[in-house]
């Protein structure tokens, strides 16, 4: 920061800035941590040579912040590849099963919602597809928030959900399937070799469910990486720049996690596993009947408590994840 002409480019020198502002925490916490260990290794010294119920209920409840704390500290720590710390980009993709699916769909969109509200988390619809009757086709959401992706990649993979349909007047059993794409959000300073003859770019005019979501120019735009198939569109902007500007960025994060998943097949094939490395395998299943239980087939971390997960109550599970990764 000392150096000459650091400020000149603002967005490199907040870069820097925002990096060694994450640092400083790290290294501020585990000295916090430390005198906080000392002073109750004192206390307990003072507890083994007189008998005080009042200074052991006291060192008992001081003690059970600093294992929470040290829990948080080292989830903190895992969150160390390359773009964790950056903002994170949601698409929730029902699968076959009509309104129920779709349904399914909002339920999810829903969820993130509410979690992201709880990490005092800023969101942002970039594209909305409304269902025929209910919930949606498909969404993309950023979640804007320091560690937002490391976060969230625990979500990526396919969510089932089991509950009685309330759009079936049988009250029969439904499974339904809905997959969750998660990327980085990557900015213009991040370098991926995308050629200008590859994409193919359409514009349209934005439709949704109301409000935020409708336009009534030719703003939206949908871009076609060609030689991978990779389709991605931004329609919250008025503008049609900027639409493009947030598509491309989207598409560079897209490619990224593409070249992700072929690393983690190529060290699969290393290591002889013959379980599914695809990102798109199902990870969790909600079951709402008979009986009430959500759970990760991953890390088996699983509750009964249902309407907490889906109001936003993911932590758990989130943690659970990236611990089972170490």
């Amino acid at each position: 920061m000392l150096e000459p002409g650091f400020w000149d480019d603002q967005q490199s020198a907040q870069t820097v800035i925002n990096e060694a502002n994450s640092l400083k925490d790290i290294v501020n916490e585990y000295k916090e941590l430390l005198e906080i260990h000392e002073n109750l290794e004192l206390t307990h010294e003072l507890v083994k040579e007189e008998s005080d119920p009042d200074l052991e209920s006291e060192l008992e409840g001081e003690l059970k912040e600093l294992i929470q704390r040290l829990h948080d500290f080292e989830l903190q720590l895992l969150l160390s590849d390359p773009y964790d710390k950056n903002n994170a980009i949601i698409e929730l993709h029902p699968g076959a099963g009509g309104t129920e699916s779709q349904d399914w769909g909002s339920i999810l969109l829903r969820m993130y919602t509410r979690w992201a509200e709880k990490k005092d988390f800023k969101t942002e619809i970039l594209s909305y597809l409304p269902g025929d009757e209910a919930g949606i086709k498909s969404v993309t959401m950023l979640i804007k928030g320091h560690n937002a992706y490391g976060y969230l990649k625990a979500e990526k993979g396919v969510h089932r959900l089991v509950r009685i349909s309330p759009f079936d007047s049988s009250g029969r059993r439904h499974t339904s399937f809905v997959s969750c794409d998660v990327m980085p959000e990557f900015t213009d300073d991040v370098e991926v070799d995308i050629k200008q003859e590859d994409l193919k770019i359409d514009t349209y005019r934005s439709s949704g469910a109301g409000g935020q979501h409708v336009n009534t120019t030719d703003s939206a735009v949908r871009i076609t990486h060609i030689p991978t198939g990779t389709v991605v569109t931004c329609q919250n902007e008025r503008s049609q720049i900027k639409n493009r500007e947030k598509a491309m960025n989207m598409l560079k994060a897209k490619l990224y996690q593409r070249e992700l998943e072929e690393k983690e097949k190529q060290l699969a094939e290393i290591r002889g596993e013959q379980k599914e490395i695809g990102w798109g395998s199902q990870i969790r299943s909600y079951v709402f009947h008979p009986y009430s239980m959500v759970k990760d087939h991953r890390t088996n971390e699983e509750t009964g408590n249902v309407q907490a997960v889906t109001d936003g109550d993911i932590d758990a599970f989130i943690n659970a994840y990236l611990r089972s990764r170490v």
